[in-house]
């Protein structure tokens, strides 16, 4: 991986593979450069992660949750910005994103949503 693209990098994690497709073809259209994993291990394996990057992440991974990702990231000193994408989002995932500073974004993506959250992540 490239660890200073000229472009803004949206890291996609999610299991889905159909969900990981469709986002790195929207969010390419965006402008936005796009990299893919389908699950945390993949994503923690990475040692050169950009700088102007966004990590966009599913709340329930197979391997750990979003959040905890988010956390093991922040942990090596990966202070990224992070959305949480989830279907139907409880208080309680609400609350602990929103103390972890992480946006939560309900699926379906069907609206502007998320990419606005992203670009309010990575564009002055």
């Amino acid at each position: 991986m490239n660890p200073a693209p000229a472009q803004p990098v949206v890291l996609v994690v999610d299991a889905d593979s159909a969900v990981r497709s469709a986002l790195k073809f929207s969010l390419e259209v965006e402008g936005f450069k796009v990299y893919e994993f389908r699950d945390a291990a993949a994503l923690l394996a990475e040692h050169d992660l950009p700088a102007n990057s966004c990590l966009v992440v599913e709340s329930n991974l197979p391997d750990m949750s979003g959040l905890a990702l988010v956390a093991q990231l922040r942990g090596k000193r990966h202070a990224l910005p992070a959305i949480l994408t989830s279907t139907h989002p409880n208080d309680l995932l609400k609350s602990r994103a929103n103390a972890a500073g992480v946006k939560v974004i309900e699926k379906p993506l069907l609206n502007e949503d998320l990419i606005e959250a992203i670009r309010n992540a990575l564009l002055p």
